[in-house]
C-alpha cells in the first residue's frame, strides 16, 4: 500500500512540474540568459510558475529515492511512468495541444503496462 501511495506522489508531483513549466515557458517564453549566474538566477526566481515548478521536483525525487527504499526498480519506474499518461490527457484538456492517434496510442500502451504492475 505505501508504494502505491509514493507512486501516486511521484506521479502527482512530475505531472505538476512538467505542467507549471510548460505553461510558464508559454506565458513568458525563453528566458535570456546572459550577464553572470547571479543574474540568470534572478531571472528564474521572478518566474513563479517555474520556482513551483522545481519545488515539485523535489518532492518527486525525494519520493522516488523513498520509493525505492522499499521497492524494486524494476516496480518503481514502470508504476511511476502512469504520469506520461495523465500528461497526455492534461496537454490536450488544459494546454490546447493537439495529440495525434499515435501518441494516444503510447499512452494506452503505457497505461496497460502499469496496469500490469498493479495486479
Amino acid at each position: 500500500m505505501t508504494r502505491w501511495v509514493l507512486v501516486g506522489v511521484v506521479a502527482g508531483a512530475t505531472i505538476a512540474a512538467d505542467l507549471l513549466q510548460t505553461m510558464e515557458m508559454r506565458r513568458h517564453g525563453e528566458v535570456r540568459l546572459g550577464g553572470g549566474w547571479v543574474r540568470e538566477a534572478a531571472a528564474v526566481l521572478r518566474r513563479p510558475y517555474i520556482v513551483a515548478a522545481v519545488g515539485f521536483m523535489a518532492v518527486s525525487f525525494f519520493a522516488f529515492l523513498k520509493l525505492l527504499s522499499i521497492a524494486e526498480l524494476s516496480f518503481a519506474v514502470p508504476a511511476t511512468a502512469g504520469s506520461v499518461v495523465v500528461e497526455t490527457m492534461l496537454a490536450k484538456v488544459v494546454l490546447k495541444e493537439r495529440v495525434e492517434a499515435r501518441r494516444w496510442a503510447g499512452a494506452c500502451l503505457v497505461a496497460c503496462g502499469v496496469a500490469l504492475l498493479a495486479l
